[in-house]
C-alpha cells in the first residue's frame, strides 16, 4: 500500500521561508514523477510543481516559479519543497500526490495517492 505523509508546514510571516516533506513508502519511489498540490480553504485543487522519476525533470504553476524549489531525494523515497518569499495567497493545505507514470508528473486531477497534507498559513 503507498502512504505518503506529508510535514513541514506552519504558520509564517509573509516573505518567509517554510521546506515541506513528504516521506514515501509501499512504492518505488526512484521510479514515478511526483507532485505537491494545494487547496485553498473553498477552493479546489491547484498543481504547484511537479518532479519526473529517473531525469528528475521539474515543473512550476506560474505562480510560484522563482520563489519554490521542488526535488527529491531517492535514497530516502523523500520529496520536498522548499518555498521562499512566501505570499499570503500561497496560505493552503499542501499534498504530496503520485502519478501513475515515470516520466511526467501528476496534475492536480490525475494522481493516484495523495496524503493527508500540511497547513501552510502565510500571514502577519
Amino acid at each position: 500500500e503507498v502512504q505518503l505523509v506529508e510535514s513541514g508546514g506552519d504558520l509564517v510571516q509573509p516573505g518567509g521561508s517554510l521546506r515541506l516533506t513528504c516521506a514515501a513508502s509501499g512504492l518505488t519511489f526512484s521510479y514515478y514523477g511526483m507532485s505537491w498540490v494545494r487547496q485553498d480553504a473553498g477552493k479546489g485543487l491547484e498543481w504547484v510543481s511537479g518532479i519526473t522519476g529517473g531525469s528528475g525533470r521539474t515543473g512550476y504553476a506560474d505562480s510560484v516559479k522563482g520563489r519554490f524549489t521542488i526535488f527529491r531525494d531517492n535514497a530516502k523515497n523523500t520529496l520536498y519543497l522548499e518555498m521562499n518569499s512566501l505570499k499570503s495567497e500561497d496560505t493552503a493545505v499542501y499534498y504530496c500526490a503520485k502519478g501513475p507514470l515515470g516520466d511526467w508528473w501528476p496534475s492536480s486531477t490525475d494522481f493516484d495517492s495523495r496524503g493527508q497534507g500540511t497547513q501552510v498559513t502565510v500571514s502577519s
